[in-house]
């Protein structure tokens, strides 16, 4: 995958080959550094407080360690036994298992069992990560494939739980120990390690989070490691100056900064909920996934759409400044004088403002040197797609699509046939060849190797955010790949055509 921003894929072009690197192993065990360094912080900094019989800082410290890896070991264990349930059930055939056979399974399911209790199941997803890819570089050509994106599905899902897992825990132990030390008017050394790995845990998730999506997709170019990294300085700069602001603010008005969020957090929600995200297959799964994002949307921005984010980015951005001035100013005006002189006041809105443009100077280097599709912020600049769309055909029927649909119901006998002309709008996923050739017999359709028929237009599938689709597909595309040496074909229905068959490529 080429390094920095510069190259795009051609329309119709086959996407490299994707080898594990060096590099890759080094950033996933740099990820389970800061996962080390983030806990054993802040349960250092707790066993700290209770010494020092400050009980109640112990116990929200604590609190903010274990609820929110609660929900995340728990979300991991569901996880892991949907899909060894499944390999178990296809596997067995339905029989009862007996002998050394059902005793290394029930060896498994106890192991796990265990390491989700002791809330290591982070750990042994990012080491399951590192074997996979070793293991991708170490077997011959076609095992290597399989193993790179058996490698792939597991670094989608510890990117999802860390995430959810940094804005529940690392998010709020921030803000806590921001406000503790603005109360007390010092910093201790734990206070600082703690804060500090918590700030670091959310801005390296962010970057993580949105290299594995592109990694994980054949139609989107790799983020090369140049931009996760500043994109990691970008998102830490601004989460710091969020942070800091409602330390300061929260130490003043504890009661007005819940009411703040609880306003931002539904002001935000609502606003992706317009936005008409297509993530879940159901309504009130949307919905539900909109408000985890709002949560993320209090501290720093994350795209869930498709397209060009440069407008919405902006607005977010724009109301994030004015908030932070906001709560900056109002605690400049009430704070108490008594403790904090006026020249430590006075850095700390210094440290606020200089913290954001910082973050905002990395946003920029990122968009206009370091994208992988290319300089963004520009007069000919582009959305995910690789290539720039001709525009449509006056009375086309792509022309006529506004919104895409919220929720994915199922198929009827009248929808399998299709009316002519109809159309989705949302952007593809697994998307590699053009979705409007430009000759109707541009080539004839392939007819080697397994193939996976979905009965869900091509356009209306989820993106690889919807673990519910994916993991219905991993075992079959995996079990495919893995025996034959054609790339499974992904075959969607196409309501708009129903005599042509369009087939899309992929090995995820």
């Amino acid at each position: 995958s080429p390094e920095g921003g510069g190259g795009r894929r051609e329309a119709g072009a086959e996407p490299p080959a994707r080898r594990y690197r060096l590099r890759d192993g080094c950033w996933v065990f740099c990820a389970l550094l800061v996962c080390f360094a983030d806990g054993a912080s802040d349960l250092w900094l707790a066993a700290h407080y209770y010494v020092r019989g400050q009980r109640w800082w112990f116990g929200l410290t604590l609190l903010f360690v274990l609820l929110p890896s609660l929900v995340v070991q728990m979300l991991s264990l569901r996880w892991f036994v949907y899909d060894f349930a499944a390999s178990t059930k296809d596997s067995g055939g339905g029989t009862k298992d007996s002998g050394p056979r059902g005793c290394c399974r029930l060896c498994v399911w106890l192991l796990q069992g265990l390491i989700h209790l002791l809330q290591l199941g982070q750990v042994w997803r990012y080491l399951r990560t590192l074997y996979l890819g070793l293991q991708s570089r170490w077997q011959a050509e076609h095992r290597r494939r399989h193993f790179y994106w058996r490698m792939m599905f597991e670094s989608a899902d510890i990117s999802m739980l860390r995430l959810l897992e940094a804005f529940l825990k690392s998010a709020p132990q921030l803000v806590l120990q921001l406000s503790i030390m603005v109360q007390q008017n010092s910093i201790e050394p734990l206070q600082g390690l703690s804060a500090s790995a918590s700030l670091v845990s959310l801005a390296w998730m962010i970057a993580s989070y949105q290299k594995v999506l592109r990694d994980s997709r054949e139609d989107k170019m790799p983020m090369s490691y140049k931009g996760a990294v500043v994109q990691i300085l970008w998102h830490l700069f601004t989460i710091a100056a969020r942070a800091i602001a409602f330390a300061l603010f929260a130490s003043v008005f504890q009661l007005y900064f819940g009411i703040f969020i609880v306003t931002h957090w539904c002001i935000m929600t609502f606003w992706i909920i317009q936005g008409e995200t297509d993530f879940c297959m159901s309504k009130w799964e949307e919905i539900i996934y909109n408000m985890v994002v709002g949560i993320i949307y209090i501290f720093c921005w994350f795209n869930v759409k498709e397209g060009r984010s440069r407008y919405r980015m902006c607005i977010y951005y724009i109301i994030t400044l004015s908030e932070n001035a906001a709560l900056t100013i109002l605690w400049f005006l009430y704070y108490d004088r008594e403790t904090t002189s006026d020249f430590n006041a006075l850095i700390l809105v210094c440290v606020v403002s200089s913290s954001f443009a910082l973050g905002i100077f990395f946003m920029f280097i990122y968009y206009c040197l370091l994208h992988p599709n290319g300089p963004i912020f520009s007069h000919r600049s582009v959305g995910c797609i690789f290539r720039q769309e001709p525009p449509p055909v006056p009375g086309s029927p792509v022309e006529a699509v506004t919104s895409p649909p919220r929720s994915l119901p199922r198929t009827t006998g009248g929808e399998r046939d299709g009316a002519p002309g109809e159309r989705d709008s949302c952007v593809p996923v697994f998307q590699v060849r053009p979705c409007a050739p430009p000759a109707p017999a541009a080539r004839a359709p392939r007819t080697e190797g397994p193939v996976i028929r979905i009965d869900l237009p091509r356009k209306k599938y989820p993106a690889w955010d919807a673990h519910f689709i994916d993991r219905r597909l991993r075992k079959t595309i995996l079990a495919l790949e893995y025996a034959s040496p054609t790339t499974p074909r992904l075959q969607y229905r196409t309501p708009g055509a129903p005599q042509e068959v369009l087939e899309y490529e992929t090995t995820v």
